[in-house]
């Protein structure tokens, strides 16, 4: 029998932000474990602490108290450099505004990771043309952003969190900025890459076309998780979705 390994685990985490006087429970008190390799979704209206886990997750902010592990790494524990580290090594970002740099190509966007880790120059170049085919852009590396359309920027954007070979990828609302048929083409992307190379990809997201390829689905609402759901066990809300839709 052959168990798991959770490459994320979070323990008992509250988050409190304080806006002048007044005390903000952000996450309150907050479990979670992920397996490495699947494709989770973090759902929740807004204001429901959606966005401050997934930046505890990504080590983009530290907890008020409790823990956060990446592969078993306590995040808090960490110095700036030692999560530098952990950021440039064990982990891609996507955004929802796709943060590439306007003056640089597509080549150059994905490459960037590469020089910052120390990576020669030449084997960063052959490595970001093998992610720039792998996302469908191999013919558009010389382009620049305003050259490209907005599906094609989050590919680059998806090559680039690719570029380290993270162990997890965090995509921050990653179809919000994107037309229908192009968010399902990066969903189906994304859902791939997953499966293919067992890394694991947790998105933040309002898109309910996620839990068509969600291997786990949590739930999240005023600061706790209400439930997670495992791909199974979601078809019914699909169905229900749909139907409400149709």
């Amino acid at each position: 029998m052959t168990t798991t390994k959770n490459i994320v685990r979070v323990t008992n985490v509250t988050k409190t932000f304080q806006l002048g006087k007044i005390a903000v429970h952000a996450l309150k008190g907050v479990d979670l474990e992920i397996p490495t390799g699947q494709y989770v979704s973090i759902m929740g209206p807004s204001g429901s602490g959606k966005s401050t886990l997934f930046n505890m997750i990504g080590g983009l902010d530290k907890p008020t108290s409790g823990k956060v592990y990446i592969d078993e790494v306590d995040v808090s524990q960490l110095d700036a450099y030692e999560l530098a580290w952990l950021r440039c090594r064990k982990i891609g970002y996507i955004f929802q505004t796709f943060n590439i740099i306007q003056v640089m190509t597509a080549l150059e966007n994905v490459t960037l990771p590469m020089t910052f880790a120390g990576m020669h120059n030449d084997e960063a170049i052959e490595k970001g043309m093998d992610l720039l085919d792998l996302v469908g852009l191999g013919d558009r590396f010389q382009h620049k952003p305003f050259e490209l359309s907005g599906g094609q920027q989050q590919r680059v954007a998806i090559a680039r969190a690719l570029a380290n070979d993270p162990a997890i990828i965090l995509a921050d609302e990653p179809t919000g900025n994107l037309d229908l048929n192009t968010g399902e083409e990066i969903i189906s992307l994304l859902q791939n890459l997953s499966h293919e190379r067992n890394v694991t990809v947790i998105s933040a997201t309002h898109d309910i076309k996620m839990l068509n390829v969600s291997d786990l689905v949590v739930w999240i609402r005023d600061g706790r998780i209400d439930k997670t759901e495992s791909r199974d066990e979601l078809t019914i809300s699909i169905g229900r979705i749909d139907a409400r839709s149709a």
